[in-house]
């Protein structure tokens, strides 16, 4: 028997915790609605384990960060067994939405049937590559799903973010310009490699800009595809001054044969970082156009001040 104050055997009762009070309040933790589209990353680029780890940890970070959130991984060069293909996810997750709803139905809830996009895709891309999106497109429509597909991962701060720790990872910058501390190896020229053609360069410069802010160095963006421009560049650097260049992947990974990156530093005569890869800031990124294209975030993710 309860009393109006709780339970009568004395146990304790999980009281809600009360919400802090004033305008510096922690926000309350944002959960994926209820019948939400699923969010799928469409993987570019030859599926291997490397690939699949990859983009498992950026789907990770994800869900991490979007409680609830249905989290799906489609390769645009998969094998339908240990790589599902991007059309071959966006078919199961259209099969499993209706058959819920038909399970519902039975169960006689009282459901309205499902309506809207199946899920939303999101290519595993930090800047324009009209050949790889094609593809995507592509992928989509042949699959005859209902399924928006968000722009790519950049430009944004958090790209810049990211190229300075790889950098820094390589010994190739320092990690904190605040800090009074030098690194013998720290380049004083950046070549920002992408691949696309000119408007992969384009876009690909805009985080160049925010990475030379963070470095205090030039940074330069070049084509890893149109031959003779990572050379060129390098030429140009060197002409304004700069002696140490290095290479910095403006790249996740998969789009690109890691042997291409080799070459591009080889004819640069320098060092480079790694690819972008599974940083944090690329799972963050890539839930953001989800949730961006579904309207339900506040804001982009912002990107660490410059120091």
């Amino acid at each position: 028997m309860s009393s109006p104050t709780g339970p009568a055997s004395g146990l304790p009762v999980r009281m809600p915790r009360p919400r802090q009070p004033g305008r510096h309040r922690r926000p309350e933790p944002l959960a994926a609605p209820e019948g939400a589209p699923a969010f799928v990353l469409a993987v570019p680029g030859t599926s291997s384990a490397a690939t699949r780890s990859l983009a498992e940890e950026v789907v990770s970070i994800a869900r991490s960060e979007l409680p609830g959130l249905d989290a799906r991984i489609g390769y645009l060069d998969g094998d339908d067994a240990e790589f599902p293909t991007l059309q071959s996810v966006l078919t199961r997750a259209a099969e499993e939405r209706t058959a819920r709803y038909e399970q519902a139905r039975a169960a006689g809830a009282d459901v309205t049937q499902p309506d809207g996009p199946v899920a939303v895709v999101v290519p595993l891309l930090a800047g324009p590559d009209n050949a790889l999106l094609r593809r995507v497109r592509q992928a989509v429509m042949e699959s005859r799903i209902a399924a928006d597909l968000t722009d790519v991962l950049g430009p944004h701060p958090l790209l810049a973010e990211a190229l300075h720790v790889r950098l820094s990872e390589a010994g190739l910058a320092r990690a904190d310009r605040a800090r009074l501390f030098t690194v013998a190896t720290a380049a004083d020229g950046i070549i920002l490699a992408s691949v696309g053609g000119e408007e992969a360069v384009q876009a690909a410069g805009i985080t160049g800009m925010l990475l030379a802010a963070r470095l205090a160095v030039p940074v330069m963006a070049a084509a890893l595809d149109e031959e003779g421009a990572i050379a060129a560049t390098a030429e140009q650097l060197r002409g304004s001054g700069s002696q140490q260049l290095a290479l910095a992947p403006y790249l996740i990974g998969p789009e690109i044969d890691a042997g291409l990156l080799d070459a591009a530093a080889k004819e640069a005569g320098c060092s480079a970082a790694e690819a972008l890869g599974p940083y944090p800031a690329i799972g963050k990124l890539a839930l953001a156009k989800y949730t961006t294209a579904l309207g339900i975030a506040p804001q982009q993710p912002q990107g660490a001040p410059v120091r």
